[in-house]
């Protein structure tokens, strides 16, 4: 499990050794995780996982880009990116509090089961907690980098200014959701790992 050692009975692994390694293999993955995405580019440097524009902003930013006019858009990108980047230990946090409380149980189930099991089962138990934690962090970090006065300033520019609150709710969802997702991709990747060994 990882390269974990489990003590060895000689014998097939208990359900308590298999537990213990499951618990402590999912830990080192999620700081794993945390260390890849919770730098600078772990997401904007990253293609699989990185946070493009809402799809109506997407559009603009594609037309624009063409004439070299993208700047403000890609601004913007960049600043949703460094956000959920910042939120990332939060993350850890719940992913690895949720490790701690699985049952043997959970464990036993999990390594029966398919090869994302463990992620599916980390997903289940933690995504209402982490869209509510990693919400006001992902605000504050969009907030503090500006990504939300870049877009006020981009729509006034162009004549479409007045709807800020919903526009940053909007930006907010869509940095929230895809960081879940980004951080949800790499776990199983590590449980994909973990699995091997």
């Amino acid at each position: 499990l990882g390269g974990i050692q489990l003590p060895q009975t000689g014998g097939p692994l208990t359900a308590a050794e298999i537990d213990a390694g499951l618990r402590e293999a999912l830990t080192i993955g999620a700081g794993n995780v945390a260390s890849r995405l919770g730098k600078e580019n772990g997401y904007f440097g990253d293609p699989k996982i990185r946070i493009p524009l809402p799809k109506t902003y997407r559009d603009v930013q594609r037309n624009l880009a063409v004439v070299g006019a993208s700047g403000p858009l890609d601004d913007i990108e960049l600043r949703i990116n460094r956000a959920a980047e910042a939120a990332v230990p939060e993350a850890r946090a719940l992913i690895v509090g949720a490790v701690r409380s699985m049952t043997i149980e959970d464990a036993l189930g999990i390594l029966r089961g398919s090869d994302t099991a463990a992620t599916d089962f980390l997903r289940s138990r933690t995504e209402a907690q982490l869209k509510t934690a990693f919400t006001p962090h992902v605000r504050t970090a969009l907030s503090e980098s500006g990504a939300f006065k870049a877009m006020d300033n981009y729509l006034g520019g162009i004549g479409l200014g007045g709807a800020t609150s919903g526009i940053q709710a909007d930006l907010t969802d869509h940095a929230v959701a895809l960081g879940l997702d980004g951080i949800f991709y790499y776990v199983a990747e590590e449980e994909r790992k973990i699995r091997e060994n």
